[in-house]
């Protein structure tokens, strides 16, 4: 009898035996490719697509989101519906910072991207999306101004009436970019506050932005619907980096440009001091989210709502805006902001988002649906691109 037993257990193993070294490989095999995939992530092999791959759109069932099947908008953004309503009364400037790199390294042939059977190199691929970006506050905003602070040495082939090109001395190498931006933000506004005090023109204000936004309506009637605020900043349920540096505007006051520079000046002594290595990207941000902790009555917990408030942060008032409105970004629309917002006013094109911003004016262009574009956005902006 044990004879048999034990010859039943030798069975039982031996059947079960293939299963367990199946097991082992599957593991083998999944560690592997994690440590494939790995090595492929540090050594920057991680593929992005010369095309753009549309996929289900977030938000779906939600009566506050745009809804899409396909890149055909089944409801309307607010945005289209003010479509052509100038919402502005004192004159808006949107003013961003760029620069470009004409080294012969920038300009190799092997890094030629294509879209829609046109080639561009790496200077002409941003000089793409600042045309881009010109290209929709045109639409957006046709009474407004675009001015580019930008580098004396960096030649701008810009041929538009609306645009001014004004250059202001500084360290542009990229891994200074950022820390250049704050400087060249404060320089500015000290040119302007200097013109505003003699009443040497009549008072516009000024939003700050990335070049590579696509600003969807009038954004000049932030300062007729919130008319007390000295400076806004887009801010987002994130911990480490609640606001976003992509989207500043400053009343064009003199007490508004005032308090802005003093303002920023301290978040560029902050930047300076606690983060400079950070100086590349990121740092600006760092140092904003510094200065609102430094004060002990500044209450955090309101970047988990979704509403625009004030504070006072030294002697300026500031307002807080959403970024699921005012700094919308495509993959996050699958994400932290679980879709696209009917009241999107701005879409941040941020990281590897580049070829979908020049296909999303392509399609603009095309079909003039500001909605049924935003449905192409919000299906592809989850993939990373090659432009």
């Amino acid at each position: 009898m044990a004879c048999r037993r034990i010859c039943v257990g030798w069975n039982r193993l031996l059947f079960s035996l293939p299963a367990v070294i199946l097991f082992v490989h599957l593991l083998s095999v999944k560690e592997l490719y994690k440590e494939t995939e790995s090595m492929n992530a540090r050594n920057g092999k991680s593929k992005k697509l010369d095309h753009l791959i549309l996929g289900p759109a977030a938000g779906e069932g939600r009566p506050d989101r745009l809804h899409c099947r396909g890149t055909k908008a089944l409801n309307m953004t607010h945005a289209e519906k003010l479509n052509g309503n100038l919402l502005s009364v004192d004159p808006v400037a949107i003013t961003t910072m760029f620069t470009v790199y004409n080294s012969s390294i920038e300009n190799r042939p092997t890094d030629l991207v294509t879209v829609r059977n046109i080639s561009y190199s790496k200077v002409e691929r941003s000089m793409a999306i600042l045309n881009i970006f010109i290209n929709f506050i045109e639409v957006s905003m046709p009474q407004s101004r675009v001015i580019i602070l930008s580098d004396p040495n960096s030649k701008l082939d810009l041929h538009r009436d609306m645009v001014t090109v004004q250059s202001i001395q500084g360290e542009y190498s990229r891994d200074k970019l950022m820390l250049q931006r704050i400087r060249s933000y404060i320089v500015f506004l000290e040119m302007q506050f200097e013109k505003v005090s003699q009443k040497q023109e009549q008072v516009t204000h000024y939003i700050f932005t990335d070049s590579d936004i696509a600003v969807l309506t009038d954004l000049g009637r932030i300062f007729t619907e919130y008319p007390n605020f000295d400076l806004a900043v887009t801010f987002r349920n994130n911990k480490e980096q609640p606001l976003n540096s992509g989207f500043i505007a400053v009343r064009g006051t003199a007490d508004g440009i005032q308090r802005a520079i003093a303002f920023l000046k301290e978040v560029l002594k902050v930047y300076s001091s606690k983060f400079a290595r950070a100086s590349r990207m990121l740092g600006d941000q760092l140092a904003l989210a510094w200065v609102l902790r430094s004060n002990p009555k500044f209450d955090a917990s309101r970047f988990s709502r979704q509403d625009a408030f004030f504070d006072k942060i030294g002697e300026a008032t500031v307002l807080f805006l959403p970024c699921s409105s005012y700094n919308w970004t495509p993959p996050e629309g699958a994400g932290q902001f679980h879709g696209m917002p009917l009241d999107i006013e701005v879409v941040h094109f941020k990281g590897s988002r580049k070829r979908l911003m020049l296909e999303a004016w392509n399609f603009y262009s095309s079909s003039s649906s500001l909605s049924d574009t935003l449905c192409l956005i919000l299906g592809s902006g989850r993939t990373k691109y090659d432009f």
